[in-house]
């Protein structure tokens, strides 16, 4: 049935494209003329010479050709599903995860050609195009609320895509909160920190709330600060009283445009005194111009893929040594070490572990972590971890150690009258465990 399927709609779509219908604006006309192919088809399916099997359903058939046409296919009902988080295409084959981890398939009929033409259609909203000479794309879709990555050959050997949708639009620290991604008192610091502009780098692995993280600090930024965001592909939402967004641009095929790098973009800003330059996933040369942030006198947040903290950091240092530079590591270590005054690990859940009636998958702040300055001959980052929880679910607890002088007393004065960072602290022990070797919680 999926050739009868796939023979439909390529007949209908070019019926449309000769006719020169807008299928937006031409509805009833587009609903019509699927209505006809069918007939047309069944009825030479009914002929003794014809080996095409009969519909058992046309109508069924046509309601799945107009969402083809008119909407997004077999993608519509997932797009649409809020309690779906993510969606993969391989070759003909389509699944999902839901939020509670669960991974199952799709049972509408489809094929590589449709899943491929209805990926092309999503992509027309960002500007950007798949074809052969550009076989891999990044970009935000579906009123920027999904993150659509493909492969697609001959880089591929199918149609390789993943759509992430933006589940939480107007994150704060106070629903991290409620959703138990960090604690009250963290929060505080954590917002105190980005009021007095301390360099903040916020890693994980992929989906474990990075981007989640960076919209809530962001929206604790005082609206006087100027906040300029470099992305690969815009996801951060979170709005700016005074800032912009940028985002890289891919070289077309035929030289029109030139390409902008998200090197590119860190340059540029640099020279626009922001109070706070933001980067979403630091992977490439953009890495090395953070070492000029430095010397800039701004703020500096970043995200980055890492199993911990110290990995994270590991890996903004790999990453800038590899920008082709010649710069010797404990310099560019001391250098971040200068840039970045604390980290924070963020993971989620093991969707492999989770079982049905678990609930959403949780997304939490395991670690955050002090980076005290370094001089240039250090060998590896010092790092002194102040907040740590052992296991998802587990308590964020206080290790004992007070934040670093430069850095606590900054953020004691960005906290209310009366609240400091090492009572904040405190709180995350029971009482008569300041060295937070017993899980204390915080009520």
């Amino acid at each position: 049935m999926i050739n009868a399927y796939e023979d439909l709609r390529t007949s209908v779509a070019e019926r449309i494209k000769t006719l020169n219908l807008d299928p937006r604006a031409d509805t009833p006309t587009v609903i019509e003329l699927i209505r006809d192919e069918i007939a047309e088809y069944q009825a030479r399916a009914g002929l003794a010479l014809d080996d095409r099997p009969v519909l058992a359903d046309p109508h069924r058939m046509v309601d799945q050709l107009a969402r083809s046409i008119l909407e997004f296919g077999p993608l519509t009902s997932l797009l649409d599903d809020a309690s779906i988080e993510e969606i993969f295409i391989e070759g003909s084959d389509l699944y999902c995860i839901d939020g509670n981890g669960q991974l199952r398939g799709a049972s509408e009929i489809t094929s590589q050609g449709e899943l491929m033409h209805q990926v092309r259609k999503l992509l027309q909203e960002s500007g950007r195009e798949l074809n052969e000479r550009n076989p891999m794309v990044q970009a935000r879709v579906f009123g920027g609320r999904i993150r659509l990555g493909v492969v697609a050959p001959p880089i591929a050997d199918h149609l390789s895509v993943t759509l992430r949708k933006y589940t939480m639009r107007h994150e704060t620290f106070d629903l991290l909160v409620r959703y138990d991604a960090i604690t009250a008192e963290a929060a505080m610091i954590m917002g105190a920190a980005m009021r007095c502009g301390l360099g903040i780098l916020v890693c994980g692995k992929p989906g474990a709330g990075k981007t989640t993280f960076l919209n809530a600090a962001l929206r604790a930024v005082p609206p006087a600060h100027r906040v300029l965001c470099c992305e690969e592909v815009r996801e951060l939402s979170a709005p700016l009283n005074h800032g912009s967004y940028y985002q890289t641009r891919s070289a077309l095929a035929d030289g029109g445009d030139a390409e902008v790098t998200l090197r590119d973009l860190v340059k540029i800003c640099l020279g626009m005194r922001p109070d706070l330059l933001v980067l979403g996933e630091v992977r490439g040369a953009e890495a090395f111009e953070l070492l000029r942030a430095g010397n800039a006198g701004c703020g500096v947040m970043a995200t980055v893929h890492g199993n911990g903290a110290h990995a994270g950091l590991t890996a903004l240092v790999d990453t800038a040594i590899m920008a082709g530079q010649n710069v010797p590591a404990p310099h560019v270590r001391s250098t971040l070490s200068q840039i970045f005054d604390l980290v924070v690990f963020l993971d989620r859940e093991d969707v492999q572990l989770k079982r049905p009636g678990d609930g959403p998958i949780r997304r939490q702040v395991m670690d955050i972590v002090a980076v005290p300055p370094l001089g240039a001959a250090h060998d590896d980052f010092i790092t002194e971890s102040i907040l740590h929880r052992t296991e998802i679910g587990a308590p964020l607890t206080w290790s004992g150690v007070q934040l670093p002088a430069s850095i606590r007393w900054r953020i004691d004065r960005a906290l209310p009258a009366g609240v400091t960072s090492a009572t904040l602290l405190s709180a995350h022990s029971l009482s008569g465990q300041p060295d937070g070797s017993q899980i204390g919680a915080v009520a």
